[in-house]
């Protein structure tokens, strides 16, 4: 279970580094800039990416920090 104070330490880091949440069911969600989180007291909402414009759509997963497993930092595409 990830607990919301951890989770705002990943999207309040200086510098930010973009991070993977990994929920229990094994389904993934990217968090490549601190704006696309909201950090709710039991869950977060994860705002999506429109992959042709590189801008934040209304569109939005509503994710239950309970079955939230894990974090993991991505890697730069440059390494």
């Amino acid at each position: 279970m990830m607990t919301p104070e951890l989770l705002r330490g990943y999207a309040k880091a200086e510098p930010f580094r973009p991070f993977r949440l990994h929920l229990a069911s094994g389904r993934t969600f990217d968090v490549r800039h601190p704006e696309m989180l909201k950090i709710l007291k039991s869950s977060v909402l994860v705002f999506k990416i429109n992959d042709q414009t590189s801008e934040m759509t209304e569109e939005w997963e509503s994710i239950s920090l309970m079955l939230t497993e894990s974090v993991s930092h991505l890697e730069s595409a440059n390494k």
